[in-house]
């Protein structure tokens, strides 16, 4: 049960029922029925729009013989995870982004919410597609074009041997 879990954990537990039914070969009409429920509410379910309960979770583990609180767990490990999705977060996940991207400071000491355009311009400028990403995902569009407006951009001017040496830099 647990590498069963593990490998499943966060997913919603009506698409590994909807695999599992396909993999034996069952439809879901004559399932629902022979679990004493009804076929539109193991529909919903197994489409991911309906929380799967305890009850019909033990009449399902007991039909295909699945240990005991399998699929009850699997769908504690999906309100977890929703919830989780709904929490205000402090940072971006760290993991994603390169620390090498602020050289100049300790990412760790970064306050991510007050320095968000400083944070946005350098992943903009010089990160990769997950950093940016992730970025995207942390602040969330309004913020990142407002910082983005912001950002006063400098055509390069390329200078003759002669023009340079007389430049001001």
């Amino acid at each position: 049960m647990k590498s069963y879990i593990e490998k499943f954990k966060g997913i919603h537990p009506g698409i590994i029922l909807d695999r599992e039914l396909k993999k034996r070969a069952l439809s879901q009409r004559p399932f629902a029925l022979s679990i004493g429920e009804h076929p539109q509410t193991l529909n919903a379910i197994t489409k991911g729009k309906r929380n799967l309960n305890t009850s019909i979770a033990l009449k399902i583990e007991r039909k295909l013989g699945l240990d005991e609180g399998t699929l009850a767990i699997l769908q504690t490990y999906f309100d977890i995870n929703e919830e989780k999705k709904k929490l205000p977060q402090n940072t971006p996940n760290l993991s994603i982004i390169r620390s090498s991207l602020f050289w100049d400071t300790d990412i760790n000491k970064i306050d991510w919410i007050k320095q968000s355009k400083a944070v946005i311009q350098r992943v903009f400028e010089r990160g990769n597609e997950l950093e940016i990403n992730e970025i995207k995902h942390f602040y969330g569009t309004a913020t990142i074009n407002e910082a983005m407006k912001k950002i006063v951009v400098e055509p390069y001017t390329v200078y003759s041997k002669t023009e340079k040496k007389n430049a001001v830099l």
